[in-house]
């Protein structure tokens, strides 16, 4: 099956760790990779040919930081454009049903950061996430299924930038893992 890898890092090529991953991504047989900011770096989506793109693939991850609790503006500026009504949801609406929808996520704190909820008093300074990681992504699950996609558990890199060579090799060894198994997944 074919993958899409949609890469929305704002600061690639500074960002070592989300470049490194894209690297990664384009040694995996079945994937395509594609950098929207390279593309795009005055906002202008051509909607017909991000269209015609996501068609020709059975899986979609969306590879981006995570960005103030969401994802950077080009990738939403790639949603509100390229999965519009009557073409990816709504009335009649077919193009998306069926695909997958997950992400590539990094993370500035630590997978303990997202792991839990603590009450908001608790933590007056307002430094530490309230939800875990999985209450962040619900608004892309839903997106998801208002596409008629099925989604799938975001493959996550916590601390990216603690990352030491080491772990960024593992990290690239985990997300070739992944995207391979997603290329090789029936109906995926």
């Amino acid at each position: 099956m074919s993958v899409l890898v949609l890469h929305a890092h704002p600061n690639t090529p500074p960002s070592r760790v989300n470049a490194a991953l894209a690297e990664a991504a384009k040694s995996v047989p079945g994937v395509t990779v594609h950098d929207l900011y390279e593309a795009y770096p005055h906002f202008f989506v051509d909607v017909r040919r991000e269209q015609a793109r996501v068609e020709a693939h059975d899986t979609l991850v969306f590879q981006h930081p995570m960005y103030w609790y969401s994802a950077p503006p080009l990738l939403k500026q790639w949603w509100d454009t390229v999965l519009e009504e009557g073409w990816a949801y709504g009335r009649d609406a077919s193009a998306t049903v069926g695909k997958t929808w997950t992400h590539a996520l990094t993370t500035a704190g630590s997978a303990q950061a997202y792991s839990h909820r603590i009450d908001a008093a608790d933590e007056p300074t307002g430094r530490a996430n309230l939800f875990p990681l999985d209450d962040y992504v619900k608004p892309w699950l839903q997106s998801a299924r208002l596409c008629g996609m099925r989604w799938l558990a975001p493959f996550t890199v916590h601390e990216a930038e603690k990352l030491d060579d080491a772990g960024l090799a593992a990290a690239c060894d985990r997300y070739r893992a992944f995207l391979a198994a997603l290329a090789r997944r029936p109906g995926a």
